[in-house]
């Protein structure tokens, strides 16, 4: 639902402006009671970055869903880092009143005690773990390395409150609760503790450097609906080296007695390994993620780029008769296009119509693409594919009279 997709901003909200009200300060200099209060409105935004990274169905998807998390997570860890910043440059300036040199001490590491060790060590590993999201985008193991060091700077950031405030009932609760969201995100979504085991019982090649599994349930299974999608992690074969981590991949089908089928596209590093994986590797799965499609008796436009066509699979297999749908499908060369033939065949049943368009290395000239319909503000749109695309179609749709709650869209560029 769409009222979802305000909660995380109003925990952004909520969590800073909690913490200054309880340590709002009276009768103090106005540099030294901004310090204050950029120091607690830090650390209730950093408290909500954390809250906001739990990885789990129930919380993400009640929150808005996880991309939705993942924007508010990034944002409110930047903006946090810089109110913690400010904390002690508003600690110097406040200071100048008294000499330069006060000023200096403030800052000098020379003439800190260890509680303000605590805090500047603090800064300096959120500062070297925020390097992977203002950087260049790096490989998704050094961009993860480099988060570890997030949670250093937030434990130690912990210690410096607790060493100068000591055990009070604020301040224990915001240490309990960024241990309880550190943990829970560790244990329950990193390490996997609640995946569902899968077994791969099948492999096939959907196209060039694309695979399509079929994964069937080793007990217990996911209840899933088109349009959504899972994290997994594969284990070792005989024959295979899995790389270990968790890694989305929407749905491209969903069977009978709980059997899924997802297809995968060697664009990073684990993904090119995982083009050689054997029948039999048992899969871990968390989810389902993501809100399913709607059903709808509107006329619907498609656009999928590439690997995108995936959740556009499981909705055609799914479903027996639908409403008058248009697929576009974007991709570079027919090689590459995934389910090519399939969707040729359905061309034409039941009011869908199917659209290939072979770019090459050009970029595609959506304008042109969308000018042929004459109907298109009374669309249901979704869109799936590469950030670019997405973002490109999204204004061009809007340009042309299509309603924003008519546009909704898939992406996978969070991490």
């Amino acid at each position: 639902m769409t009222w979802r997709r305000g909660l995380a901003p109003a925990i952004c909200i909520a969590l800073p402006v909690a913490s200054m009200a309880w340590a709002w300060p009276d009768g103090l200099p106005p540099w030294r009671g901004g310090a204050i209060l950029s120091a607690w409105a830090g650390t209730g935004l950093l408290l909500a970055s954390l809250i906001l990274a739990v990885r789990t169905p129930g919380v993400a998807n009640r929150l808005g869903g996880v991309a939705t998390l993942y924007r508010w997570h990034h944002l409110s860890g930047s903006l946090a880092y810089l109110l913690l910043l400010i904390h002690p440059l508003a600690l110097a300036i406040n200071g100048l009143d008294e000499s330069p040199l006060v000023a200096w001490q403030t800052l000098s590491p020379t003439d800190q005690t260890w509680p303000e060790w605590l805090g500047w060590l603090a800064l300096l590993l959120l500062m070297a773990g925020l390097a992977g999201s203002f950087g260049p985008r790096l490989d998704y193991r050094p961009w993860r390395a480099l988060h570890w060091l997030l949670v250093g700077g937030v434990l130690l950031g912990l210690a410096h409150i607790y060493a100068l405030l000591g055990n009070a009932m604020p301040v224990m609760l915001v240490i309990g609760a960024s241990i309880l969201t550190l943990g829970w995100r560790l244990i329950i979504s990193d390490l996997g503790w609640q995946a569902i085991p899968y077994r791969v019982e099948s492999i096939s090649h959907c196209a060039d450097r694309s695979i399509e599994l079929t994964l069937a349930p080793c007990a217990r299974r996911l209840s899933a609906r088109p349009g959504q999608f899972v994290l997994a992690a594969f284990g070792d074969g005989p024959h295979f080296q899995a790389c270990g981590e968790f890694h989305p991949f929407t749905l491209s089908a969903i069977e009978d007695r709980g059997r899924l089928r997802i297809a995968i596209k060697a664009l990073g590093r684990c993904t090119r390994r995982l083009q050689a994986l054997e029948a039999g590797v048992v899969v871990r799965l968390q989810g389902p993620f993501g809100e399913p499609v709607v059903p709808t008796t509107q006329p619907r436009l498609w656009i999928a780029g590439g690997i995108g066509i995936t959740p556009f699979m499981a909705i055609l297999r799914n479903e027996t008769c639908g409403p008058p749908t248009c697929l576009i499908h974007l991709f570079r060369s027919p090689y590459e296009a995934p389910f090519l033939d399939e969707l040729e065949a359905r061309s034409g049943q039941h009011g869908f119509e199917y659209r290939p368009v072979s770019t090459g290395e050009c970029i595609p000239d959506l304008a042109a693409l969308l000018d042929t319909f004459t109907d298109l503000p009374m669309r249901i749109v979704h869109l799936c594919g590469p950030p670019a695309l997405i973002d490109s179609a999204h204004a061009a749709l809007l340009a042309r009279g299509v309603a924003p709650g008519a546009i909704h869209s898939d992406r996978f560029d969070f991490r």
